[in-house]
């Protein structure tokens, strides 16, 4: 089936429907402002820490599952056919990366108010360079992940009106009023409307689900036809493809872990069995997200075979623009889907950039500029931070042209440097804040290097990943050459013991 020359516009009744949703998202951070208890960093950035299962198990799925699931998943399958099913393991992944860190760190967080990643790094390692270092590197990422939505919220628009939108106006409408309910209500309104944004979306993936596949005759015409016109892409993958699937586990089991906004979830949850509840339904979600949209993806090959590899991270967009003139039925049920996809951008852009206005706030402002300012006033600066970042990643979405998976990649580099200061940190006694700036800087040197020498994997690695290998090898020799050395003033009667990390 070949899409039509015509633009396909949603009549003024869908859109006056999504108008009205994307403004109520703005009501529901003037409600969560009202029911505020303080005017401090804990109730803005972390609600006050009283999120239950429920709002946090779908604040968790509403950030994790965004535009990079939707679209940039998407068109990755659409690329590279069924080897996208590999998803499924690195978003399993992500799982078991929280669950080897998380519990230690809420007992701390709770225990020492923690409020940004930061506050655990500056506590755990008693180095202002290394907590600098890490905060500035996570801001990065948090910009680039952000910068990730805001063109997903483009490709949505556009794609669905078949270029008749341009994309900046979708990335400035749904970035303003994205930015109002955030700094309305802070972590409060941003859960609230994760939760309506995570049942959307689930619903939209599940509705995805039965309509995507019937456009090209069912998943087994599918694959008929790609053994046709592509056998590539129903084979099974090489072995640089297999070292390509292993260095994604390790990826996303390590990055996507870390993330400052998941981290700032887990604070904010109301205690530790709330925490493992919510973990153990995300580990269901991979199969109604990642694995749909690798469906929706190979389906596009059959469905829509003109589409040229610039435009791939548009491939759903056009599949639902062919479904809404079906039927009335079919056109709300993409009027649904379409406000599912705009909800799943939002949630997950929100979450970065709240993430981001705290550290910006509380680990640099506060330090470095006015470290006796009141809470009430670093919330305020917390707020207008949020206005200014928004306004710049503004203008880079509208005139970058890297694709949503590129990007995804290279937040990955740069973040997974930091996994040792929580999986290693949380449980080594012994590693320092010298070693762990050591290897975060070795594996920043590597991942950056080889990706700017135009060697983004190396049989099939990611740059990062190896990266990453260096920074361990790092943490450990130089842990070890410590310990000698400590046994060694210990022998000689001049030592300092080291101090005692308790993790409760």
């Amino acid at each position: 089936m070949e899409t039509t020359n015509n633009p396909v516009l949603f009549g003024w009744d869908a859109l006056v429907t999504i108008v009205l949703y994307l403004f109520s998202m703005i009501f529901i951070g003037w409600l969560a402002r009202r029911k505020r208890r303080n005017n401090n960093l804990t109730d803005f950035y972390l609600a006050g820490r009283s999120l239950g299962v429920v709002a946090l198990f779908l604040s968790l799925y509403a950030t994790q599952y965004s535009g990079n699931t939707l679209f940039g998943y998407t068109g990755t399958a659409y690329r590279i056919g069924f080897g996208w099913t590999v998803s499924l393991l690195f978003m399993f992944s992500v799982i078991v990366g929280y669950l080897l860190f998380a519990p230690r760190l809420i007992i701390l967080a709770r225990s020492y108010n923690f409020i940004t990643p930061g506050d655990y790094i500056a506590y755990r390692f008693r180095s202002p360079s290394l907590t600098l270092v890490t905060t500035l590197l996570m801001i990065y990422v948090l910009a680039n992940y952000t910068l990730a939505q805001l063109k997903a919220m483009g490709a949505a628009v556009q794609g669905i009106t078949q270029g008749s939108v341009p994309a900046a106006y979708g990335i400035v409408m749904l970035a303003i009023i994205m930015v109002i309910y955030e700094t309305l209500g802070g972590m409060r309104s941003v859960a609230w409307t994760d939760v309506i944004q995570g049942i959307m979306l689930l619903i939209g993936f599940l509705v995805l689900l039965f309509m995507i596949p019937s456009l090209a005759g069912g998943l087994p015409t599918v694959v008929e036809r790609l053994s046709q016109i592509d056998p590539s892409k129903i084979q099974v993958p090489s072995l640089e493809g297999c070292n390509t699937w292993i260095s994604y586990i390790f990826l996303f089991g390590f990055g996507a872990a870390i993330y400052p906004q998941a981290i700032q979830r887990l604070y904010a949850s109301r205690s530790l069995s709330v925490l493992k509840r919510s973990l153990a339904l995300m580990t269901f979600m991979p199969l109604t997200t990642a694995l749909i949209a690798t469906i929706c993806g190979v389906v596009g090959i059959v469905v829509l075979p003109e589409v040229t590899l610039g435009e791939t991270d548009q491939v759903l967009s056009l599949m639902l623009s062919l479904i809404l003139n079906k039927s009335l039925f079919g056109y709300w049920l993409i009027v649904f889907i379409f406000a599912a996809a705009l909800a799943a951008l939002m949630s997950t852009a929100d979450s970065a950039l709240l993430s981001m206005s705290s550290m910006i706030t509380k680990d640099i402002f506060k330090v470095y500029f006015l470290p006796k300012s009141s809470e009430a006033h670093l919330t305020s600066v917390g707020k207008w931070a949020s206005w200014v970042i928004v306004t710049l990643l503004v203008l880079v979405a509208i005139s970058t042209q890297t694709t949503l998976i590129r990007l995804l990649e290279l937040k990955f580099e740069v973040l997974i440097q930091i996994a040792p200061c929580f999986f290693l940190g949380l449980y080594w006694k012994q590693l320092n804040s010298k070693t762990v700036l050591v290897g975060l800087l070795a594996g920043l040197l590597v991942g950056l290097g080889l990706t700017g020498l135009g060697y983004s994997r190396i049989l099939g690695f990611h740059a990062g990943v190896i990266g990453l290998l260096v920074n361990f090898a790092c943490c450990l020799v130089g842990t070890a050459l410590s310990a000698t050395n400590f046994n060694k003033n210990k022998k000689s009667g001049d030592s300092q013991m080291l101090r005692p990390f308790d993790t409760g």
